[in-house]
């Protein structure tokens, strides 16, 4: 490739999402990805797609997630027609459950707000959820978004990333140290290996997002380690996935993924006795059944956290042609798709389809 129009840094779910929708626009764009197996965010995701779930009034996260949720049924058409992936999406509800009284009255309240706003969800008693899920321990009931759900998060990163090569992308592997610029305008990225020059630079770097020299503002996106185990998902049980506020079960694959962890530990993604007792201790109080299956694998992956919990979407005021779209949290997968449909619609100079200012860099 001769000098890109756009270069990307980071190649997981969200910067692989941004590379094709700018690749679809004729751009000429390089992914400028550190690579390794280690602590991206993507690869310990459980996949979910569930806006409903921990949603509140005057959540700005909400109609973001909605619509990122929403998106996904067309992406995986498009995904399986171009690119032959599936991205093994299914939408079958979620329910979060119950387990004290006062976590009762607490989701009651959200069911009957949701749907004041419209929204699909409902409540379901101590007895539905024992004919539902007769598996699980005692609650006192249980929200349910009926179309909330999940996908596979590698088959995701692997699509996109497909796509984007099949319109000309290209990805180099390097770890970028800075973003260039001069006179109030970007012009590359230097990496280890080299320099990267092009008009337009998207920071999609994740969790290793502050790291980057150069900005004009101290970019606040810390790691936030989330450890994750897997176990066998039992024959006789129905795929389903089951969220509590400590814990959550999803059948992926033939598995029960279950986490999670919220650590602060650096860039450390490393997998703890202290971490997997956590995780299993509050498993085994949801789900009494499974503690009798042999763990298949444990891992763990860093979150890239900002400190009001909202990812930075948008331009860079003090550089142009510099681009934000990090900092999404535990939200990284449910956002990634309608992340690079909002930002292509920024950089093309169109209305977003979404409020985005409370995603903009300047409130840092």
């Amino acid at each position: 490739m001769t000098n890109p129009d756009t270069v990307v840094i980071g190649g997981g779910a969200v910067g692989a999402a941004c590379a094709w929708e700018l690749a679809s626009t004729g751009r000429k764009v390089l992914i400028v990805e550190q690579g390794g197996h280690s602590g991206q965010a993507w690869r310990a995701a459980a996949g979910m797609l569930a806006p409903q779930i921990e949603t509140g009034a005057g959540d700005p996260l909400l109609r973001l997630g909605l619509a990122g949720r929403d998106h996904y049924a067309g992406l995986a058409a498009t995904l399986q027609e171009t690119v032959g992936i599936d991205l093994g999406l299914w939408q079958e509800g979620i329910a979060r459950v119950a387990r004290t009284e006062a976590e009762g009255h607490h989701l009651r309240a959200q069911v009957a707000w949701q749907q004041a706003q419209g929204l699909d969800c409902e409540w379901l008693t101590q007895d539905d959820v024992r004919r539902r899920w007769p598996w699980l321990a005692p609650t006192e009931g249980a929200l349910r978004a009926p179309d909330d759900g999940a996908l596979d998060p590698e088959r995701l990163v692997g699509g996109l990333l497909a796509a984007a090569q099949s319109l000309g992308a290209s990805a180099t592997s390097d770890k970028a140290l800075a973003v260039l610029g001069s006179a109030g305008r970007v012009e590359g990225v230097r990496g280890e290996a080299g320099s990267y020059f092009a008009a337009e630079v998207v920071v999609a770097g994740g969790a290793w997002s502050g790291l980057l020299g150069g900005l004009p503002r101290g970019l606040p996106v810390r790691p936030v380690r989330g450890q994750m185990a897997a176990l066998p998902w039992p024959d006789d049980i129905p795929r389903a996935i089951i969220y509590h506020k400590d814990c959550y079960i999803l059948a992926r694959r033939g598995e029960a993924v279950i986490g999670s962890t919220m650590e602060e530990a650096g860039f450390h993604p490393d997998v703890t006795t202290s971490g997997v007792a956590q995780i299993f201790s509050a498993m085994m109080s949801l789900c009494p059944g499974l503690s009798r299956a042999k763990v298949r694998r444990t891992w763990a992956g860093l979150r890239p956290m900002t400190p009001d919990g909202l990812p930075i979407v948008g331009p860079e005021p003090e550089l142009e042609g510099l681009w934000y779209a990090t900092g999404h949290g535990r939200n990284g997968i449910l956002l990634a798709g309608i992340t690079g449909v909002l930002l292509r619609q920024l950089m093309d100079g169109v209305q977003p389809a979404c409020d985005l200012r409370p995603f903009s860099a300047e409130r840092f």
